[in-house]
């Protein structure tokens, strides 16, 4: 059992969400290769939390080589590392649509993982689960293919949403003994350096670009990675992993709000009954969740 969800984390996992809405946008505003951008933004990560981490945490490190929680931060890193490498290829050979709503799929296939870890999740949070991955898919307007390279791009996509749910449920595990700064400059250290071998084997340019290019791509580092990734890194110590996976959803509607005041993309009427269905799926597992935990004992 988790500890209590305290105002900290609530406002963490806050403004992770406005952080991560700010992806896609960013994303389609920026000149340059998706993995290239990938790479930046996970490798200057790094650089930001390196110093504080060397000079407050050597010893934690030095001791991570010898727990199971160091093992999970390399695999988390691992797996980060191939969601970014088959999700965002994934946009270019399929609809944004598309790679968006299967990439949703995310909170089941992290259900299926809690499952399989032997634990029992309540009917009320599958069913808040459909609902909101049903939502998603139909605010995006999805249309999948089943030939051709969209059929590739659609599988991809599911493939990213697969990696996500690894890569968050290996960050549960490694944050039950791990800081946040820790775990997550190791984990971004590891997918930083599995996206530059990539970049090198397929001969990707990782400079040259415009200046305008590299302030989105300064965006998507402070915001999507630092308060984004690991805000919701942090909130893994009270949170599980399917109720992350599961708010991370509400980037869909934040995302397509953002687009729209700062990129005119007007957001399609019909829409609009997929982010209701959404709302509708997240309530149901936030209620459903708050009265397990008023249920639950309390430890002496």
């Amino acid at each position: 059992m988790k500890p209590r969800v305290d105002p900290l984390t609530t406002t963490a996992i806050a403004v992770a969400l406005v952080a991560v809405s700010f992806s896609g946008p960013l994303i389609a505003f920026a000149a340059a290769p998706p993995l290239a951008m990938a790479f930046w933004r996970n490798s200057l990560a790094v650089g930001v939390l390196a110093p504080f981490t060397l000079a407050k945490r050597p010893q934690e490190l030095r001791d991570l080589r010898h727990k199971p929680q160091g093992r999970y931060s390399v695999y988390a890193g691992l797996a980060l590392a191939a969601h970014f490498a088959t999700w965002m290829p994934s946009v270019h050979l399929t609809t944004v649509a598309t790679a968006t709503a299967l990439v949703a799929t995310q909170p089941i296939w992290q259900n299926l993982i809690a499952r399989a870890q032997g634990r029992k999740l309540p009917a009320a949070t599958w069913l808040g689960t459909l609902l909101a991955v049903a939502g998603v898919t139909i605010a995006t307007g999805a249309d999948f293919s089943t030939a051709g390279p969209a059929l590739a791009g659609d599988l991809l996509a599911i493939a990213g949403a697969i990696a996500a749910a690894i890569y968050t449920a290996f960050g549960e595990r490694a944050r039950e003994a791990v800081t946040t700064t820790t775990y997550t400059l190791v984990c971004y250290s590891i997918c930083a350096a599995l996206l530059l071998t990539g970049c090198l084997i397929f001969k990707i340019p990782l400079i040259g670009f415009t200046p305008t290019t590299w302030l989105a791509i300064g965006g998507l580092v402070i915001g999507a990675q630092l308060l984004g990734h690991s805000m919701f890194n942090y909130a893994l110590h009270k949170v599980s992993a399917s109720t992350i996976s599961l708010l991370i959803l509400l980037e869909v509607p934040g995302a397509a709000v953002i687009a729209w005041l700062w990129l005119g993309q007007v957001p399609r009427p019909e829409a609009l009954p997929g982010l209701a269905l959404l709302l509708a799926g997240l309530a149901t597992v936030v209620i459903s969740s708050t009265r397990a935990a008023r249920r639950a004992p309390v430890p002496a």
